[in-house]
This record gives structure tokens, C-alpha cells and sequence, in this order.
């Protein structure tokens, strides 16, 4: 019996139907598709309007794509994971819920909140669940109804982000596939940054702090630009350096797509050709925990067994890195 990694064996993914343009945003608030493309890369975005309809919806949708596409039981699925920044309810848990309504009803289950490199934590704690030898079927599920916290007369915020949901099925490998290094890191200093700073335990909602839009998501983006662009590209050269690969040693660059810049700083900074860059920002925004996995389903006709996948974050707290992961199936689409 040879060593036991952490492979991706299925993915799912779920996008709401109403598109946000940069064309509607220009009848919402101060800004036009030149501004907003030229800055970001983003031409639409995805939005959940229907009425009660939260994050576990987004994340039941996705799951229930990848359970369909992948054609397993339910009932095998021993945990699921939800990684989210806008859980449907403060205390009860958006996972469980989730779990339940796909069926997955062996499992348990629980929420991952890291903001932006959501998923990209919940992959390492996925994986570290397989490698332990107890479990074998792990649904990781990165899902996010941004539009909830964001404020539509702040152009800052409100051209930037989207809702959608992305999963992946963890399974047991021996062949030496799925993942295979980690690089993590995290600084608290930089919460002030980026956050939506009431309804949390030290700045509960009350009718002042709604008056003055304190629900709402925010961002001083200068800061938050700097540092996405030095600990994005700087995380993924050091995954790199650790396992003595080359550019040419790379197949794929998963980057969470919070700006096209940001982006294109990653993959100059380890010199990697524009083709081998996975994007789809343009399609979606930003949608915080789901980028990662909405990439992956964009992408899952191209990925090849073997191809080696460089997955880089950044989000709010601050939190930041790059997992190295090898690619475990041909996809049969």
C-alpha cells in the first residue's frame, strides 16, 4: 500500500442567471465600462436576487452539480466543508444545512471562513482529513452571495464583487497525485483593510450602525492592492522554490480572482505564459470563496492527469498563499 495523498476526483460548480453588466452599474452609480474593466478586468458579474435565497443555496446547487456529473451516492460523503465569508445565519451552521439538502446525511460538516483564501484553506484542511487515513470521501464546497454585503452606491466595492458556488470531491490517491505541498500564512494587522465590520460580536448590528451602512462590505484598496500583488506572487514562488520546479514545470495557474492585475503580477513574477493562466474574472468578479472552484469547472475539459496546478489567495484578515497540486483524471467532457 503506497503513501495516501489528497486528490480531486470531481467538480461542480453553480452560477446565479441574472448578469450584472458594467453597463446596468453605470445607471447605479458613478463609473463606466472603460473605468471598470481597465482596472479590474471584469465585464459581469452574477448576482442571487431571489428573495430568502442565501449562501447554502449557492453551495446546494454546486454540490448537487458535482454529486450528478460525478454519479455517487450521497450517503459516502463523510464530511463537507463549506467555505464561506457570508454564512446564511450568525451560530447555525451554513454546512449542515447544505449537507442535509444534497442528501449527504453520514457526513459532517462545518463552515471555513478566511475571506478571500477561503478554498484555498479548506483545501489543506480537506486534504489533511484524507492523508489521516480516517476519511474517504471529503466535499469541499467554496461558496459566496457576495451582493449581501455589498453596498450598490459605493463604486469601491460594488463593481468588484459577484455571488456564485464551486465544488471538488477529495478523494484517497497512491499513484503520488492530488496535493502535494502547502504555503499558508496569515496577518491579523491587516483586518482594518478589508472587512464589513458590523454584525460581528465586537461591533453588533443596531439601527445607527445600519443607518450609516456599517453592514456593508469594505476595502481601502490601494493597501489591499499592495500587499494582494507582493504576497500572491511571493507565496507562489517560494511553492516553487520548495519543490525545485521551473515555469516550464507548471501546467495551470488557479489565482483567486479578485483583480486582473493582481493576476497578471503572479504570473510575471514566476515569468508564466499567458495561456497556461486560468481566468474567468471577467465572467464572475470577484467571488471570494468560489473563484478557486469556479476556475477549476471553467477549466476541467483542459486539466489533464498529471498536470501540475499552482492554486495562489489573497483575502481580508490578512490571509495569503499557494498549494501545489497534481491532477488526478482526464475529463471525460
Amino acid at each position: 500500500m503506497g503513501k495516501i495523498s489528497a486528490a480531486i476526483t470531481a467538480v461542480g460548480a453553480y452560477v446565479p442567471e441574472y448578469v450584472l453588466t458594467n453597463q446596468i452599474l453605470e445607471t447605479l452609480v458613478d463609473t463606466n465600462d472603460e473605468w471598470i474593466t481597465s482596472r479590474t478586468g471584469i465585464k459581469e458579474r452574477r448576482i442571487l436576487k431571489d428573495e430568502g435565497k442565501g449562501t447554502s443555496y449557492l453551495a446546494i446547487k454546486a454540490g448537487q452539480d458535482l454529486i450528478n456529473k460525478k454519479g455517487i451516492d450521497p450517503k459516502t460523503i463523510e464530511l463537507v466543508i463549506v467555505a464561506t465569508a457570508t454564512p446564511d445565519m450568525k451560530a447555525a451552521s451554513t454546512a449542515s444545512f447544505t449537507a442535509t439538502e444534497i442528501g449527504a446525511v453520514n457526513a459532517f460538516s462545518f463552515d471555513m471562513d478566511a475571506a478571500c483564501s477561503s478554498f484555498l484553506y479548506g483545501m489543506s484542511v480537506a486534504a489533511s482529513y484524507i492523508e489521516s487515513g480516517r476519511y474517504k470521501n471529503v466535499l469541499l464546497i467554496g461558496a459566496d452571495k457576495m451582493s449581501s454585503i455589498i453596498n450598490y452606491k459605493d463604486r469601491a466595492t460594488c463593481i468588484i464583487f459577484g455571488d456564485g458556488a464551486g465544488a471538488v470531491l477529495f478523494e484517497p490517491n497512491e499513484e503520488g497525485l492530488g496535493l502535494q505541498d502547502e504555503y499558508l500564512r496569515s496577518d491579523g494587522t491587516g483586518r482594518e483593510f478589508l472587512q464589513a465590520t458590523y454584525g460581528g460580536s465586537s461591533f453588533p448590528i443596531t439601527p445607527e450602525a445600519i443607518e450609516k451602512g456599517g453592514q456593508y462590505a469594505f476595502q481601502e484598496g490601494k493597501t489591499v492592492f499592495k500587499n494582494a500583488v507582493f504576497n500572491m506572487a511571493d507565496a507562489t514562488v517560494k511553492i516553487l522554490e520548495r519543490n525545485n520546479l521551473t515555469k516550464e514545470d507548471v501546467d495551470w495557474l488557479a489565482a483567486h480572482q479578485a483583480n486582473k492585475r493582481i493576476i497578471d503580477a503572479t504570473a510575471q513574477r514566476i515569468e508564466l505564459e499567458e495561456e497556461k493562466v486560468m481566468i474567468n474574472i471577467h465572467k464572475y468578479g470577484n467571488t471570494t470563496s468560489a473563484t478557486l472552484p469556479l476556475l477549476l469547472s471553467d477549466y476541467e475539459s483542459q486539466l489533464k492527469k498529471g498536470d501540475n496546478i499552482i492554486f495562489a489567495a489573497f483575502g481580508g484578515g490578512f490571509n495569503w498563499g499557494a498549494i501545489y497540486l497534481k491532477w488526478a483524471y482526464n475529463s471525460v467532457n
